[in-house]
């Protein structure tokens, strides 16, 4: 049975929802949700932060990774620097790019954009992503790094053997895939980026504001 008003319209009322599992970096909460038709279903959300990520490009075309192991598949990828949105309300996801690119790589730009915005799975989780594009580079102190980040490695790669990399399978992290291929696309294209400012539709509050409550 279809909508009344037929398909594209209908209103996925949540008539209930309720928490399952509250975790360091996620939630897991069920929904009730009015289905076409008046059926009532269950959708499972895990609730999560968001984060960002940021490809930082020098003046050679080359683009800073890391090689981070990464407990759930069990082996080191290679990767674009990334990070929680964690702190709290006060920090921007622009201001959590910035401090990533520090904290993993050791490097501050003076040019942003946005690059792309990317909802990871959006079948199960609000979890969502920020990649910014960040040109103009200097170099920091070195930073203190515990945990899986003090046996990351930072790999300065060409763009064009990234991209190679990608198609390969060489790399396979879905923020570095579509950060990579999103520049190359930009680049080929001479598509303009967005400012820094640029609205984040679906950027993820929900875990952030019951952290809060």
């Amino acid at each position: 049975m279809t909508s009344a008003a037929g398909p594209g319209n209908h209103d996925f009322e949540v008539q209930r929802s309720r928490l399952i599992y509250d975790g360091a970096i996620l939630a897991l909460r069920v929904d009730d949700v009015t289905m076409p038709g008046g059926r009532v279903a269950e959708r499972e959300v895990v609730e999560h932060f968001g984060a960002v990520a940021v490809v930082a490009r020098d003046e050679h075309g080359r683009i800073a990774m890391v090689r981070q192991y990464r407990h759930p598949i069990g082996r080191r990828l290679l990767e674009l620097p990334a990070g929680l949105l964690d702190q709290g309300e006060g920090e921007s996801a622009l201001v959590a790019a910035q401090r990533e690119l520090a904290e993993e790589v050791d490097l501050a730009a003076r040019t942003w954009h946005v690059l792309v915005d990317l909802a990871l799975s959006p079948g199960f989780t609000d979890e969502a992503l920020r990649l910014y594009l960040a040109e103009d580079l200097e170099h920091l102190d070195a930073a203190q790094r515990s945990d899986e980040e003090a046996d990351m490695s930072v790999e300065w790669v060409a763009l064009s053997d990234a991209v190679a990399n990608v198609l390969s399978g060489e790399i396979v992290n879905a923020t570095s895939v579509a950060g990579i291929l999103a520049v190359a696309a930009a680049d080929a294209s001479g598509t303009p980026l967005r400012a820094v400012e640029a609205p984040w539709t679906d950027e993820p509050t929900a875990l952030r504001r019951r952290r809060r409550s």
